[in-house]
């Protein structure tokens, strides 16, 4: 076993884990992070997809004790106040998702494209997304949510 201590959501963790336990399991079968979905096991689907320090990684290719010292942010982490965050609501809004299984992964990947790039194009979008697997929508929806967010986020910042 190996001793770790990792910020999660804001909270801090200090656990023994197996040195070969997945961040994704960790997240789940330790912390009841089940929003952090487990998808393909092969980081292919990004339906794992959490922010690592800020930046998005698939969790199913990150040890848990690889986070050891690091902050992590879970799609249940990304509300605050009570509040959805702005990609949340556009996903919701604009009908972004069908099964909802890809749902966590494909918000917590746009996020992280919305900080490189406030104002992507839709070709930017779906390469910022490419990376995340839908196989219900087709996608068109989940753009438009990353483009509404990107204004509401936008606005936010101007505001």
């Amino acid at each position: 076993m190996t001793r770790i201590t990792v910020t999660v959501d804001g909270v801090e963790y200090f656990d023994e884990v197996e040195p070969r336990m997945l961040l994704v399991q960790y997240l789940r079968e330790s912390l009841g992070k089940v929003g952090t979905v487990i998808g393909c096991d092969t980081s292919n689907c990004g339906a794992c997809t959490v922010h690592l320090d800020g930046r998005s990684v698939k969790s199913c290719n990150v040890l848990a004790v690889q986070a050891d010292g690091h902050e992590v942010t879970t799609i249940e982490g990304l509300a605050a106040n009570g509040s959805l965050h702005p990609m949340q609501t556009a996903f919701h809004e604009t009908h972004a998702l069908q099964c909802g299984y890809c749902t966590p992964g494909m918000i917590m990947q746009a996020c992280d494209l919305l900080k490189d790039n406030p104002d992507p194009s839709e070709q930017e979008i779906r390469e910022g997304l490419e990376g995340n697997l839908c196989r219900c929508t087709g996608y068109h929806n989940i753009v438009r949510a990353v483009q509404q967010a990107a204004g509401a986020m936008r606005e936010g910042v101007a505001s």
